[in-house]
Protein backbone atom coordinates (compact mmCIF):
# COMPACT_ATOMS: atom_id res chain seq x y z
CA UNK A 1 0.00 0.00 0.00
CA UNK A 2 2.96 2.30 -0.52
CA UNK A 3 1.70 5.70 -1.70
CA UNK A 4 -1.94 4.81 -1.05
CA UNK A 5 -2.86 7.83 1.05
CA UNK A 6 -6.10 8.40 2.94
CA UNK A 7 -7.17 10.79 0.20
CA UNK A 8 -6.66 8.16 -2.46
CA UNK A 9 -8.66 5.65 -0.43
CA UNK A 10 -11.46 8.17 -0.13
CA UNK A 11 -11.33 8.89 -3.83
CA UNK A 12 -11.50 5.22 -4.64
CA UNK A 13 -14.73 5.05 -2.66
CA UNK A 14 -16.42 7.97 -4.43
CA UNK A 15 -17.49 5.87 -7.36
CA UNK A 16 -17.94 8.89 -9.60
CA UNK A 17 -18.65 8.42 -13.27
CA UNK A 18 -15.66 10.60 -14.04
CA UNK A 19 -13.26 8.18 -12.35
CA UNK A 20 -14.89 5.18 -13.98
CA UNK A 21 -14.63 6.75 -17.40
CA UNK A 22 -11.02 7.80 -16.91
CA UNK A 23 -9.80 4.50 -15.57
CA UNK A 24 -6.59 4.38 -13.56
CA UNK A 25 -5.79 7.98 -14.42
CA UNK A 26 -9.06 9.19 -12.88
CA UNK A 27 -7.68 9.68 -9.39
CA UNK A 28 -4.80 11.78 -10.63
CA UNK A 29 -7.15 13.93 -12.72
CA UNK A 30 -9.41 14.54 -9.75
CA UNK A 31 -6.38 15.35 -7.57
CA UNK A 32 -5.40 18.05 -10.05
CA UNK A 33 -8.91 19.43 -10.37
CA UNK A 34 -9.30 18.47 -14.04
CA UNK A 35 -12.24 16.16 -13.46
CA UNK A 36 -15.24 17.00 -11.26
CA UNK A 37 -15.01 15.69 -7.73
CA UNK A 38 -11.97 17.42 -6.28
CA UNK A 39 -14.08 19.47 -3.88
CA UNK A 40 -16.10 16.37 -2.93
CA UNK A 41 -12.84 14.57 -2.29
CA UNK A 42 -11.49 17.42 -0.17
CA UNK A 43 -14.72 17.57 1.84
CA UNK A 44 -14.44 13.89 2.67
CA UNK A 45 -10.82 14.38 3.61
CA UNK A 46 -11.60 17.34 5.88
CA UNK A 47 -9.67 19.85 3.76
CA UNK A 48 -12.76 22.05 3.36
CA UNK A 49 -13.25 22.46 7.11
CA UNK A 50 -11.85 25.92 7.77
CA UNK A 51 -12.38 27.84 10.97
CA UNK A 52 -13.59 31.41 11.15
CA UNK A 53 -15.07 33.55 13.93
CA UNK A 54 -18.85 33.96 13.86
CA UNK A 55 -20.02 36.93 11.83
CA UNK A 56 -21.19 39.84 13.96
CA UNK A 57 -23.24 42.75 12.65
CA UNK A 58 -24.27 46.14 13.94
CA UNK A 59 -27.38 48.07 12.98
CA UNK A 60 -28.39 47.65 9.35
CA UNK A 61 -28.63 50.68 7.10
CA UNK A 62 -30.82 51.69 4.17
CA UNK A 63 -31.07 49.43 1.11
CA UNK A 64 -32.60 49.90 -2.31
CA UNK A 65 -33.45 47.16 -4.81
CA UNK A 66 -34.99 47.34 -8.24
CA UNK A 67 -34.58 46.57 -11.91
CA UNK A 68 -33.43 48.54 -14.93
CA UNK A 69 -33.14 47.81 -18.62
CA UNK A 70 -29.48 47.37 -19.51
CA UNK A 71 -28.54 48.43 -23.01
CA UNK A 72 -25.23 46.64 -22.58
CA UNK A 73 -26.88 43.34 -21.60
CA UNK A 74 -30.03 43.86 -23.71
CA UNK A 75 -32.26 42.69 -20.88
CA UNK A 76 -33.69 43.70 -17.54
CA UNK A 77 -31.16 43.57 -14.71
CA UNK A 78 -31.83 43.35 -10.99
CA UNK A 79 -29.73 45.33 -8.54
CA UNK A 80 -29.36 46.15 -4.85
CA UNK A 81 -27.57 49.11 -3.28
CA UNK A 82 -26.84 49.10 0.46
CA UNK A 83 -25.69 51.89 2.76
CA UNK A 84 -24.18 51.72 6.25
CA UNK A 85 -26.38 52.80 9.18
CA UNK A 86 -26.95 56.54 9.28
CA UNK A 87 -26.55 56.96 5.52
CA UNK A 88 -28.82 56.79 2.51
CA UNK A 89 -29.38 58.21 -0.99
CA UNK A 90 -27.48 61.48 -1.25
CA UNK A 91 -24.73 60.43 1.17
CA UNK A 92 -21.27 60.85 -0.31
CA UNK A 93 -19.47 57.56 0.32
CA UNK A 94 -16.91 55.20 -1.23
CA UNK A 95 -18.45 52.38 -3.27
CA UNK A 96 -17.69 48.67 -3.50
CA UNK A 97 -19.05 46.87 -6.57
CA UNK A 98 -19.75 43.24 -5.65
CA UNK A 99 -19.74 40.73 -8.50
CA UNK A 100 -21.61 37.46 -8.02
CA UNK A 101 -20.48 33.96 -8.95
CA UNK A 102 -21.76 31.71 -11.72
CA UNK A 103 -25.34 30.57 -11.35
CA UNK A 104 -26.09 33.35 -8.87
CA UNK A 105 -27.56 36.83 -9.02
CA UNK A 106 -27.26 40.19 -7.27
CA UNK A 107 -28.92 38.88 -4.11
CA UNK A 108 -26.27 36.15 -3.75
CA UNK A 109 -23.03 38.07 -4.24
CA UNK A 110 -21.77 37.12 -0.77
CA UNK A 111 -21.46 33.91 1.23
CA UNK A 112 -22.63 33.63 4.82
CA UNK A 113 -24.22 37.07 4.91
CA UNK A 114 -26.78 39.10 3.00
CA UNK A 115 -25.88 42.20 1.05
CA UNK A 116 -27.55 44.58 3.57
CA UNK A 117 -25.54 42.95 6.37
CA UNK A 118 -22.17 43.58 4.73
CA UNK A 119 -21.77 47.31 5.58
CA UNK A 120 -22.83 46.50 9.16
CA UNK A 121 -20.14 43.85 9.63
CA UNK A 122 -18.08 44.22 12.79
CA UNK A 123 -14.52 42.92 12.89
CA UNK A 124 -12.94 42.44 16.31
CA UNK A 125 -15.86 44.39 17.72
CA UNK A 126 -15.26 47.41 15.50
CA UNK A 127 -17.44 48.56 12.58
CA UNK A 128 -16.08 48.91 9.08
CA UNK A 129 -15.36 52.45 7.89
CA UNK A 130 -18.52 53.71 6.12
CA UNK A 131 -18.88 52.56 2.54
CA UNK A 132 -21.79 51.65 0.29
CA UNK A 133 -22.04 48.49 -1.78
CA UNK A 134 -23.87 47.54 -4.95
CA UNK A 135 -24.51 44.31 -6.83
CA UNK A 136 -26.30 43.63 -10.11
CA UNK A 137 -27.17 40.62 -12.25
CA UNK A 138 -24.25 39.76 -14.53
CA UNK A 139 -25.46 36.52 -16.10
CA UNK A 140 -23.15 33.58 -16.77
CA UNK A 141 -20.61 35.18 -19.11
CA UNK A 142 -17.80 35.67 -16.60
CA UNK A 143 -18.20 39.44 -16.56
CA UNK A 144 -16.54 39.86 -19.97
CA UNK A 145 -18.19 40.97 -23.24
CA UNK A 146 -20.13 38.44 -25.30
CA UNK A 147 -22.09 39.07 -28.50
CA UNK A 148 -25.38 40.61 -27.41
CA UNK A 149 -24.51 40.54 -23.69
CA UNK A 150 -21.84 42.75 -22.15
CA UNK A 151 -21.94 42.56 -18.32
CA UNK A 152 -18.69 44.55 -18.11
CA UNK A 153 -20.28 47.39 -20.05
CA UNK A 154 -23.34 47.20 -17.80
CA UNK A 155 -21.21 47.71 -14.69
CA UNK A 156 -18.98 50.46 -16.08
CA UNK A 157 -21.42 52.43 -18.25
CA UNK A 158 -24.71 51.93 -16.41
CA UNK A 159 -24.45 50.64 -12.84
CA UNK A 160 -21.58 52.79 -11.58
CA UNK A 161 -22.92 56.04 -13.13
CA UNK A 162 -26.31 55.27 -11.55
CA UNK A 163 -24.64 54.93 -8.15
CA UNK A 164 -22.63 58.10 -8.67
CA UNK A 165 -25.82 60.04 -9.31
CA UNK A 166 -26.84 58.94 -5.81
CA UNK A 167 -23.57 60.30 -4.38
CA UNK A 168 -21.63 57.02 -4.25
CA UNK A 169 -18.13 56.63 -5.63
CA UNK A 170 -17.90 60.29 -6.64
CA UNK A 171 -14.52 62.00 -6.17
CA UNK A 172 -12.84 62.30 -3.78
CA UNK A 173 -14.46 59.00 -2.83
CA UNK A 174 -13.24 55.99 -4.74
CA UNK A 175 -14.61 52.74 -6.16
CA UNK A 176 -13.41 49.19 -5.47
CA UNK A 177 -14.45 45.79 -6.80
CA UNK A 178 -14.85 42.49 -4.98
CA UNK A 179 -16.15 39.06 -5.93
CA UNK A 180 -16.18 35.33 -5.31
CA UNK A 181 -15.36 32.65 -7.91
CA UNK A 182 -16.56 33.98 -11.29
CA UNK A 183 -17.10 37.28 -9.51
CA UNK A 184 -13.54 37.21 -8.17
CA UNK A 185 -12.23 36.85 -11.69
CA UNK A 186 -14.57 39.66 -12.78
CA UNK A 187 -13.40 41.95 -9.98
CA UNK A 188 -9.78 41.54 -11.07
CA UNK A 189 -10.74 41.96 -14.73
CA UNK A 190 -12.53 45.27 -14.13
CA UNK A 191 -9.62 46.59 -12.08
CA UNK A 192 -7.24 45.71 -14.92
CA UNK A 193 -9.44 47.14 -17.67
CA UNK A 194 -10.35 50.36 -15.87
CA UNK A 195 -7.41 51.25 -13.59
CA UNK A 196 -8.39 54.95 -13.49
CA UNK A 197 -11.88 54.09 -12.20
CA UNK A 198 -11.29 51.08 -9.94
CA UNK A 199 -8.91 51.93 -7.13
CA UNK A 200 -8.72 48.59 -5.25
CA UNK A 201 -9.75 44.97 -5.69
CA UNK A 202 -10.36 41.90 -3.53
CA UNK A 203 -11.00 38.45 -5.00
CA UNK A 204 -11.95 35.27 -3.14
CA UNK A 205 -11.44 31.94 -4.90
CA UNK A 206 -11.26 33.67 -8.30
CA UNK A 207 -12.05 31.40 -11.25
CA UNK A 208 -8.79 31.80 -13.13
CA UNK A 209 -7.86 29.71 -16.16
CA UNK A 210 -4.52 29.93 -17.90
CA UNK A 211 -5.65 28.98 -21.43
CA UNK A 212 -8.74 29.19 -23.61
CA UNK A 213 -8.68 25.42 -24.08
CA UNK A 214 -8.73 24.89 -20.33
CA UNK A 215 -11.67 27.26 -19.93
CA UNK A 216 -13.60 25.63 -22.78
CA UNK A 217 -13.12 22.19 -21.29
CA UNK A 218 -14.83 23.30 -18.08
CA UNK A 219 -17.25 26.08 -19.07
CA UNK A 220 -17.96 26.82 -22.72
CA UNK A 221 -19.94 29.96 -21.83
CA UNK A 222 -17.07 31.71 -20.09
CA UNK A 223 -15.57 33.28 -23.24
CA UNK A 224 -17.03 33.89 -26.67
CA UNK A 225 -13.80 32.99 -28.51
CA UNK A 226 -10.08 32.48 -28.16
CA UNK A 227 -9.62 36.15 -29.00
CA UNK A 228 -12.03 37.08 -26.20
CA UNK A 229 -10.03 34.98 -23.75
CA UNK A 230 -6.78 36.65 -24.81
CA UNK A 231 -8.33 40.11 -24.40
CA UNK A 232 -9.71 39.27 -20.95
CA UNK A 233 -7.00 37.03 -19.50
CA UNK A 234 -6.31 38.44 -16.04
CA UNK A 235 -2.93 36.70 -15.85
CA UNK A 236 -1.33 38.28 -18.91
CA UNK A 237 -2.76 41.71 -18.08
CA UNK A 238 -1.87 41.68 -14.37
CA UNK A 239 0.70 44.47 -14.86
CA UNK A 240 -2.24 46.88 -15.17
CA UNK A 241 -2.72 46.49 -11.41
CA UNK A 242 0.61 48.14 -10.60
CA UNK A 243 0.29 50.59 -7.72
CA UNK A 244 -3.20 49.37 -6.85
CA UNK A 245 -4.17 47.63 -3.57
CA UNK A 246 -4.91 44.00 -4.47
CA UNK A 247 -5.99 41.12 -2.22
CA UNK A 248 -6.45 37.61 -3.62
CA UNK A 249 -7.34 34.56 -1.50
CA UNK A 250 -7.57 30.95 -2.68
CA UNK A 251 -8.01 27.64 -0.89
CA UNK A 252 -5.26 25.09 -1.36
CA UNK A 253 -7.90 22.52 -2.40
CA UNK A 254 -9.68 24.89 -4.78
CA UNK A 255 -9.63 23.51 -8.36
CA UNK A 256 -8.75 27.02 -9.54
CA UNK A 257 -5.76 27.25 -7.19
CA UNK A 258 -3.19 26.36 -9.91
CA UNK A 259 -4.45 29.25 -12.04
CA UNK A 260 -4.44 31.58 -9.04
CA UNK A 261 -0.85 30.54 -8.30
CA UNK A 262 0.15 31.53 -11.84
CA UNK A 263 -1.70 34.83 -11.42
CA UNK A 264 0.05 35.46 -8.10
CA UNK A 265 3.45 35.34 -9.81
CA UNK A 266 2.35 38.10 -12.19
CA UNK A 267 0.69 40.38 -9.65
CA UNK A 268 2.54 43.45 -8.35
CA UNK A 269 4.88 42.62 -5.48
CA UNK A 270 2.74 44.76 -3.19
CA UNK A 271 -0.32 42.52 -3.69
CA UNK A 272 -1.65 40.53 -0.75
CA UNK A 273 -2.00 36.87 -1.73
CA UNK A 274 -3.51 34.33 0.67
CA UNK A 275 -3.07 30.61 -0.07
CA UNK A 276 -4.47 28.69 2.86
CA UNK A 277 -6.52 25.61 3.79
CA UNK A 278 -9.90 25.48 2.12
CA UNK A 279 -11.88 24.60 -0.97
CA UNK A 280 -13.97 26.35 -3.59
CA UNK A 281 -16.90 26.34 -1.19
CA UNK A 282 -18.89 28.35 1.33
CA UNK A 283 -16.70 27.88 4.42
CA UNK A 284 -13.62 29.33 2.74
CA UNK A 285 -15.57 32.12 1.04
CA UNK A 286 -17.22 33.12 4.33
CA UNK A 287 -13.89 32.99 6.17
CA UNK A 288 -12.26 35.35 3.69
CA UNK A 289 -15.05 37.91 3.37
CA UNK A 290 -14.38 39.90 6.57
CA UNK A 291 -10.65 40.43 5.88
CA UNK A 292 -11.42 41.23 2.23
CA UNK A 293 -14.03 43.83 3.14
CA UNK A 294 -11.73 45.28 5.81
CA UNK A 295 -8.90 45.49 3.25
CA UNK A 296 -11.07 47.49 0.84
CA UNK A 297 -12.62 49.64 3.57
CA UNK A 298 -9.22 50.61 4.93
CA UNK A 299 -7.98 51.67 1.51
CA UNK A 300 -11.13 53.53 0.55
CA UNK A 301 -11.32 55.35 3.88
CA UNK A 302 -7.61 56.29 3.71
CA UNK A 303 -7.91 57.69 0.19
CA UNK A 304 -11.09 59.63 0.96
CA UNK A 305 -9.51 61.17 4.08
CA UNK A 306 -6.34 62.29 2.33
CA UNK A 307 -8.02 63.58 -0.82
CA UNK A 308 -10.94 65.35 0.83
Amino acid sequence: MTGLTRRRLLAAGLGTAAVAAAGAAGLELIEHGVLPGRTDLAQLDGACEVASPPLVFGRLGHSRSGRFYSQARRQDVGYTIVWPAGHGPGSRLPLVVLLHGEGRNHTEALSGMTLPQAPALRINGRPLPPMAMVAADGGTGYWNPHPGDNPMGMVIDELIPFCQRLGLGRPPHRIATMGISMGGYGAILLAEKFPQLISAVAAIGPAVWTSYQQAQAVNRKAYASAAAFAANDVVTHAAALAGKPVRVASGLDDPFQPGVAVLARELPRTATVIMSAGCHSGPFFTQQEPPSLAFLAHHLAFVAHHLA
